[in-house]
């Protein structure tokens, strides 16, 4: 499910992050393009406490 993402967390966050910033206008719109089933990697990030921020476009 996440073979374009690390398998760490942290660096998951790092991709994640980066990616929303300069290429996708929203979590919905990177799921469906690298085709990661978004709830998976929400659970996955809240493992390390991140949670996605609309307002801010990014996991915080």
């Amino acid at each position: 499910m996440f073979e374009n993402l690390p398998n760490d967390p942290m660096l998951c966050l790092s991709v994640v992050n980066t990616k929303l910033r300069d290429h996708y206008k929203d979590l919905n719109t990177l799921c469906d393009d690298l085709g990661i089933e978004k709830n998976a990697l929400i659970e996955k990030l809240s493992l390390i406490d991140y949670e996605y921020d609309e307002t801010r476009n990014q996991f915080v």
